[in-house]
């Protein structure tokens, strides 16, 4: 469904939508620098959307994630890593569309129950875990020393989420709503497939059952099936055949097999 989406909208891709969200993140920073106060006009207030204030749906996306400038240079610096590399990976339509997505639980959070604190922060975290699912092997330099895989960042990034659903914050999952969307199939096979090969993998780390000492000719019960019957051996059998105590006596002897008759 999603290749032939593509097909027909391609044209209404925008591209390089991550450095487009920066730009105007920066123009809001430079606004608020010059006029303290002023980002409070833009912020997703739902109230003030019914009131007829709807530029906010939009105009929260420009919201910079803080007035720090080093803060907020390091944060446009890797999400504009992490948006330019998940584009590439997909295409801007399919990068749109996640992005789309993204806003639409947002809103959709916000109005859901206006005091829960849905920002942009939401879309761009959900950038995050996709950047993690696509290139788990990139390492960022923490406290541009230590290198760590982002797989085991997004690790972290998934315990907080889940801490949070079960201190009952549910509208968190707005900020992974698109990731499920494009990935939870994915995802899903991939811990089905798993969950095959370990089980596999276990089952061949097993140790083989060992075959039993013991093995009645007549009825099949075994030392391992029985461990309280006695067997025994008998002389007149042709080979070595075992019998257990009720079968012992009584059997038919098992004779030699038949020569060819080419031999006689």
């Amino acid at each position: 469904m999603l290749p032939k989406l593509e097909r027909r909208l391609r044209r209404f891709a925008i591209p390089n939508l991550t450095l487009g969200l920066i730009v105007v993140q920066v123009a809001a920073y430079l606004f608020e620098t010059m006029q303290p106060g002023g980002l409070i006009r833009l912020a997703l207030i739902p109230e003030r959307v019914l009131l007829g204030e709807v530029w906010r749906v939009v105009t929260f996306l420009a919201l910079p994630p803080t007035t720090n400038v080093l803060f907020a240079f390091f944060f446009w610096y890797m999400f504009f890593l992490m948006g330019s590399a998940v584009e590439q990976a997909w295409g801007a339509l399919r990068y749109n569309l996640y992005l789309l997505v993204g806003w639409i639980a947002t809103v959709g959070a916000a109005f859901f129950d206006p005091a829960f604190p849905a920002t942009n922060a939401f879309l761009e975290g959900s950038v995050f875990f996709a950047f993690a699912y696509l290139f788990p092997d990139f390492e960022f330099l923490l406290f541009f020393v230590l290198p760590v895989k982002v797989r085991y960042l997004a690790i972290l990034g998934w315990v907080g989420i889940g801490l949070a659903v079960f201190r009952g914050q549910w509208l968190v999952l707005a900020s992974v709503a698109n990731f499920f969307v494009f990935f939870g199939r994915d995802v899903f096979r991939r811990a089905r497939t798993g969950g095959r090969r370990m089980h596999t993998q276990v089952r061949e780390l097993a140790p083989a059952k060992a075959e039993p000492f013991h093995r009645c000719t007549v009825c099949g019960i075994t030392d391992q099936t029985n461990p309280e019957m006695e067997f025994r051996y008998c002389s007149k059998c042709y080979g070595t055949c075992g019998y257990c105590s009720r079968h012992l006596h009584g059997h038919e002897h098992v004779p030699p097999p038949a020569e060819p008759a080419e031999a006689k």
